[in-house]
């Protein structure tokens, strides 16, 4: 599903991402997880196409995706779900999830999706005409996981779901994202609590200061004595 081949990212001179070579099967969910500033985000916005990259090479399902624009990478299925939430806070819930819509020119299948999205989560409908930034981190994040999914993307990018959430909102998040995997949505999250990524996880890499320095099953990840006493708390 997603494949990246020697990625190299920099701000200016400073080099962020060093030669990343990473990949996402169909069906998988994998984590990223390692520090603040390792490159996460990074990362993901240039996966995504908000950030250009230096060197290196990304395919989606086997095509080459650097320099094609972000909404391009969003219609081959790409969904993206930012830190922070990135909510349109002076929209209602309804219509931050008819933006999420904007290439879909079918009506009744715009209804669908967001129909759907309020299954998902039935507070969102509840709140439906609630001006977004009225709402709460969770609710937010909610929003911010519905809106990437009215596309009905194929791979779903997720970056630092738990930031700023209360425990109770960090488990259901964490819950929904193992759910919406099992229905067949390929999931790449990077995040820094390692531990909740990686109980949901099929695989995951470590990053730190821009390599790759470690890659394997959650199981043996969860097991390494390094992983153990510098993100799981042993």
């Amino acid at each position: 599903m997603l494949k990246i081949v020697d990625l190299e990212v920099a701000y200016g001179q400073m080099e962020v991402l060093k030669k990343i070579n990473l990949e996402v099967k169909k069906g998988e969910l994998v984590s990223v997880i390692g520090p603040n500033g390792a490159g996460k985000t990074t990362l993901i916005k240039t996966i995504m196409g908000l950030k250009d990259a230096k060197a290196g090479q990304i395919f989606i399902e086997g095509k080459e995706i650097l320099g094609m624009p972000a909404w391009k990478r969003a219609e081959m299925g790409v969904g993206y779900v930012p830190e922070g939430r990135r909510v349109f806070g002076n929209l209602t819930v309804e219509e931050n999830l008819r933006v999420g819509c904007y290439s879909l020119n079918d009506t009744k299948k715009i209804q669908q999706n967001i129909k759907k999205v309020y299954e998902l989560f039935p507070r969102l409908e509840e709140r439906k005409k609630q001006l977004a930034r009225t709402m709460s981190g969770g609710e937010q994040q909610m929003l911010a996981i519905g809106r990437a999914l009215v596309m009905e993307p194929r791979l779903l990018l997720i970056d630092e779901v738990s930031m700023g959430l209360m425990p109770i909102m960090v488990n259901l998040c964490f819950k929904i994202i193992k759910d919406l995997n099992d229905q067949g949505i390929t999931v790449m999250i990077v995040e820094q609590n390692a531990n909740k990524a990686l109980k949901i996880s099929h695989r995951g890499y470590v990053l730190e200061t821009g390599n790759i320095v470690l890659e394997d099953t959650v199981e043996k990840l969860r097991n390494n004595d390094v992983v153990q006493k510098a993100y799981l708390g042993g």
